[in-house]
């Protein structure tokens, strides 16, 4: 009669299917990707031909414009993390997941933006997205971290992130500032794009070392 060590089940499965990164990423991916098509569908065509039509469509394609750009760092900032992560389990699913969340609701305040014509409301209600997707970028980070330890070649990668805490901090100022000047509140959170624009090193150096 076949016998089975039911306490080695688990350490033995464990150790033939473990949790591989490749279907998070390719998820991910793919919601961005819809998320920047749901965007640009959002963008009406002008009725006219004339170069005077294309006024009154202007801050929608400004505010598509600014959240590409920020699906886009968001796109590439990930990518350069997973490059150092070596496994994933739930609390890194999750912790995923409420980053997409945050994200897919890029295309609701960006057509908010853009209809209302950058109104008080709508600008504070598209950086606080903003910030709360840095949060939640801050979360999966810390979250990843906990799993591969403080030695890894991710915690030497990620450091202190210093650009992180400063761009909500950077948020938090634009969103108060909007009720002032929304087009000062506008200009912080181009400001924190622009800080993003350049890819961050960091993971790259740490890993070809």
């Amino acid at each position: 009669m076949l016998r089975f060590d039911t306490a080695k089940i688990p350490a033995q499965l464990s150790r033939t299917f473990p949790m591989h990164k490749g279907r998070l990423e390719a998820f991910s991916d793919g919601v961005l990707a819809i998320i920047i098509t749901i965007m640009v569908l959002e963008m009406k065509v002008p009725h006219g031909a004339e170069l005077a039509a294309l006024l009154p469509v202007l801050p929608v394609f400004l505010s598509y414009v600014l959240s590409f750009v920020y699906v886009g760092i968001y796109w590439s900032n990930h990518h350069h993390l997973f490059q150092a992560v070596k496994h994933v389990n739930g609390a890194v699913l999750w912790a995923n997941l409420h980053l997409l969340f945050w994200l897919s609701l890029f295309p609701f305040v960006t057509h908010w933006l853009g209809e209302t014509h950058f109104a008080t409301l709508a600008v504070a209600v598209y950086g606080g997205v903003l910030i709360m997707a840095a949060i939640a970028y801050f979360i999966l980070t810390r979250v990843l971290l906990a799993g591969h330890g403080p030695d890894s070649t991710l915690a030497r990668a990620i450091g202190a992130d210093t650009k992180g805490r400063i761009s909500v901090v950077i948020y938090a100022a634009g969103i108060g500032l909007a009720f002032a000047s929304t087009w000062l509140g506008i200009a912080l959170y181009a400001a924190v794009a622009v800080i993003w624009l350049i890819p961050d090193r960091r993971i790259e150096k740490t890993l070809a070392s």
